[in-house]
């Protein structure tokens, strides 16, 4: 049965979602002060207390002072109810951390993943990771109810396929997601991982305050992502932002005359390659951007390395004209601002565009934390999904709808 708009069961149904979501933006809230902030009298936030508490979606936590009178009881949303879990995975391991209605900082897990493809497989992947995360939390796996997986590759919204993923052994390239929804029972969000780094950066770091920005991500490999007023420009096959497949430019090519693409130009092998001219001599990209710290030439290194990323840089501009480029990833990490400014001077030197070149400023995981952004918006779409004053109140409670995941950005 649905509630009628206008009917006394539609306007409870209303109050109790306003409760649900004035206790998630405030905290802990006493009957008092919920029905001041919802503009309801007394009995009705009292009410509404009620029903929400009945229906296991909040809790008393504790008491307030109320001066002379009696203590008066506080509430807060029970966070245990619903909960995602962020995953990022590469070729080598996986990273997970569980994701509540609060936004709660959870321990992040990472795992080593099997050498061997054949010992790899999309679900053994994903509910590993799942199993890691609520293991480090406390948190019961019973309580998940979705995960975001960020990929390297990309994810074709309109038939569920993945493209570009030499790093993902096992996993089917079609129905991938349709095969972990099947198996785990809740809803899988795919998404690539520069864009999800890009929706941290718009969050919480360098892309906070710009209209637009491009995040570059250099690391073992090149990636892009485009935030346009906002929103993350995917493109309609999944595929915007794979930056690296482009060939190198012929301004660019006298840089490295064996390097192919973008790729090979700036990303492990890139890097390898300016090293190895100053003595830097590592087997892979990890043991390389350990080793760049402390080099006795690493200013120089990044100073070579300068023209290799403004040749990404001015691909990106030529199309986008963004008024700030990011440089995230482990590569602009070990270089920072020293990076950022040598690719800046050089551009604006040998080219026509003048962008503002800066460094990522999300403090750790920015990957997870860009999937834990999304995960918190949709798990609170999810647990006010419950509230349903229509059902009798003794009516089990923990029936959950299908999530919407829309693949925006978080502005709260």
């Amino acid at each position: 049965m649905k509630a009628v708009p206008g009917t006394p069961s539609w306007l409870r149904e209303t109050n109790d979602r306003t409760a649900l979501s004035l206790l998630l933006e405030h905290g802990t809230l006493t009957r008092n002060r919920l029905g001041e902030l919802s503009g309801l009298s007394k009995p009705t936030a009292s009410q509404m207390i009620v029903r929400l508490e009945t229906l296991g979606l909040i809790h008393a936590v504790g008491e307030v002072s109320a001066g002379r009178g009696p203590s008066a009881s506080s509430y807060a949303v029970r966070h245990d109810r619903v909960l995602g879990v962020a995953i990022n995975i590469n070729h080598q391991l996986v990273q997970s951390t569980v994701v509540d209605v609060l936004g709660t900082e959870y321990p992040v897990v990472e795992s080593a993943l099997p050498k061997s493809a054949r010992e790899r497989d999309a679900v053994t992947d994903v509910t590993g990771a799942i199993r890691e995360a609520c293991a480090a939390s406390g948190m019961p796996t019973s309580a998940v109810r979705m995960a975001c997986v960020a990929v390297q590759g990309a994810v074709d919204p309109r038939n569920d396929e993945l493209s570009f993923v030499e790093a993902l052994p096992g996993w089917p390239r079609k129905g991938v997601r349709a095969t972990l929804e099947n198996a785990l029972g809740h809803a899988v969000f795919i998404d690539n991982d520069v864009n999800l780094a890009a929706v941290a950066e718009r969050r919480h770091g360098s892309g906070a305050d710009a209209d637009s920005f491009a995040l570059l991500w250099l690391g073992e490999g090149l990636g892009l992502a485009v935030d346009l007023g906002g929103s993350v420009h995917r493109g309609a096959s999944g595929r915007a932002g794979e930056i690296g497949y482009l060939k190198v430019p012929a301004a660019a090519s006298g840089l490295d005359p064996e390097a192919k693409d973008l790729q090979d130009l700036v990303g492990a092998s890139g890097l390898a390659g300016v090293g190895r001219a100053h003595g830097l001599r590592k087997r892979n990209y990890q043991a390389l951007i350990a080793a760049l710290p402390t080099h006795p030439h690493r200013d120089q290194i990044f100073t070579e390395l300068a023209p290799r990323v403004a040749a990404g840089v001015t691909a990106v501009l030529a199309v986008l004209d963004p008024g700030r480029i990011v440089l995230g990833g482990p590569t602009s990490a070990v270089g920072g601002r020293k990076l950022a400014e040598a690719v800046q001077t050089f551009i604006r030197h040998d080219s026509r565009w003048s962008p503002e070149i800066v460094t990522s400023t999300v403090p750790d995981h920015p990957v997870l934390r860009g999937a834990h952004d999304l995960l918190v918006t949709e798990v609170r779409e999810m647990l006010i999904g419950h509230v349903n004053v229509v059902a009798a109140p003794s009516a089990p409670s923990h029936p959950i709808r299908t999530a919407s995941f829309t693949n925006s950005e978080v502005h709260q």
